[in-house]
């Protein structure tokens, strides 16, 4: 279900998934809601802290959570939280950096396999086992390769430890560089295919979500797109779910926030 998770003080904890990937419920003083996306404006007012999973909480939400002392992201991106609509009404918003939760080894883990599927060929793989056909086709191997890794932050320094061992050589840029890079790519991708219509697609991969199942570079064997997910496995929503309740338990109590990040 697509939702946001809320905490508020009171004498009762009843949310037992969350209470089962890692949140405590503080001997009782916590109430843990996952509510509706429908539902997160008519009930926002009544909560302290929000966590973000998959809903933009904009200005007009904002401006109803009267009691709201933090909006934090279920992970790293902020780019759903009006942050400085947050600010003006004196909440606090966080993230959880990607190196403490496991969201950066598992984003690293996608890179490598989708990096062998492209190379392997994974769309022709499939089309071969329903034609029944075997011994093709010839894939190509990351041994020998040079791999650029664009942006060196923390999924990208667990991308570069896992493909030491591949036998690759690695370079990497810095995240300040990595938009540049993009843009050059963008137009070199722009002369090869002598198409506008092709660099709009190809930007639109990085930057358009959900992507469009009908889009025809999506027909193309060397193509393989995921629904988001490179961060979304048992180990990081698990240490992210610890995260999570361990700081709705240090705003319970006045504790030092751990394990978070204020960007405001």
């Amino acid at each position: 279900m697509a939702s946001v998770v809320m905490f508020r003080s009171t004498r009762s904890c009843k949310n037992y998934w969350f209470r089962g990937n890692g949140i405590g419920c503080g001997g009782g003083n916590m109430e843990v809601d996952e509510v509706g996306l429908e539902q997160v404006p008519d009930v926002i007012q009544n909560y302290h802290i929000c966590a973000v999973k998959n809903r933009r909480i904009d200005s007009d939400i904002i401006a109803k959570a009267i009691q709201m002392k933090i909006i934090m992201q279920y992970g790293v991106g902020l780019e759903g939280v009006d942050v400085n609509a947050a600010t003006e009404h004196k909440i606090k918003v966080a993230r959880i950096p990607g190196s403490m939760t496991g969201n950066a080894v598992s984003c690293a883990e996608m890179a490598i396999y989708l990096t062998l599927g492209v190379l392997r060929k994974q769309k022709l793989m499939d089309a071969a086992v329903h034609q029944k056909g075997l011994g093709s086709p010839t894939g190509r191997t990351i041994l020998g390769k040079t791999v650029l890794i664009l942006g060196f932050g923390a999924i990208g320094v667990e991308i570069a430890k896992r493909l030491k061992p591949f036998g690759v050589k690695i370079l990497a840029t810095k995240k300040k560089l990595v938009m540049r890079l993009i843009a050059m790519w963008v137009r070199v991708w722009s002369i090869l295919l002598e198409e506008a219509f092709w660099t709009t697609r190809l930007c639109s991969i990085t930057l358009s979500q959900p992507f469009d199942p009908e889009d025809p570079i999506l027909k193309f064997s060397n193509v393989i797109i995921t629904p988001h997910v490179a961060g979304v496995t048992e180990y990081s929503y698990r240490t992210m779910a610890k995260v999570v309740g361990d700081v709705a338990l240090q705003l319970h109590s006045g504790e030092t926030f751990t394990g978070i990040e204020f960007v405001n």
